[in-house]
């Protein structure tokens, strides 16, 4: 099943265990206004990815509110200033970052980025997280998702492998 971002951010917040009102902040330090019932809404399950596991499709909210690129990653930006501190500008920059997520194809490798930065991960922290999930990968491979995209040996992450890397997250914060 594809992961959607609505999808990402719900495992995320159960993965850090962040609540309604930090979510809330997490969003405004990246720059987007939310109120806690519109957070609510974002991370409800949306209909596309919503299974017969989770009961039926009457019982989804219909207010969700689609999380698209650029707010997904104003919230992973948030986050790292919300675990981090706010980070001033280097001299001759300008004070907001350039947008990472290009396409749907890139959404899996700059959450590994941004999550990496935001609760200061090592490779070796990372290799760790995922191998806590069941996934064994190596330093170069691993290496490879992180680069830049359009770099020769840049490596598309995956649902599967962004799915492991949140649930062995969760394990490692919430025991």
């Amino acid at each position: 099943m594809d992961m959607n971002n609505n999808d990402i951010l719900i495992r995320l917040r159960y993965a850090l265990d962040i609540k309604d009102t930090e979510m809330v902040k997490i969003f405004q330090l990246g720059g987007i206004e939310v109120t806690a019932e519109e957070v609510k809404n974002i991370l409800t399950k949306t209909k596309d990815s919503y299974d017969d596991e989770f009961g039926s499709v009457d019982d989804m909210n219909h207010d969700n509110i689609p999380c698209d690129n650029f707010m997904l990653e104003s919230f992973l930006n948030g986050l790292i200033i919300y675990k981090r501190g706010k980070q001033e500008p280097k001299p001759g920059n300008t004070e907001s970052q350039p947008m990472m997520i290009k396409n749907n194809d890139s959404v899996n490798n700059v959450l590994l980025k941004k999550l990496k930065i935001a609760l200061t991960l090592t490779s070796e922290d990372m290799i760790d997280i995922l191998k806590e999930a069941g996934v064994v990968i190596s330093k170069g491979e691993l290496s490879a998702l992180l680069r830049k995209e359009g770099h020769s040996n840049y490596r598309k992450c995956g649902d599967r492998f962004a799915r492991n890397f949140l649930k062995g997250l969760g394990m490692r914060h919430r025991g």
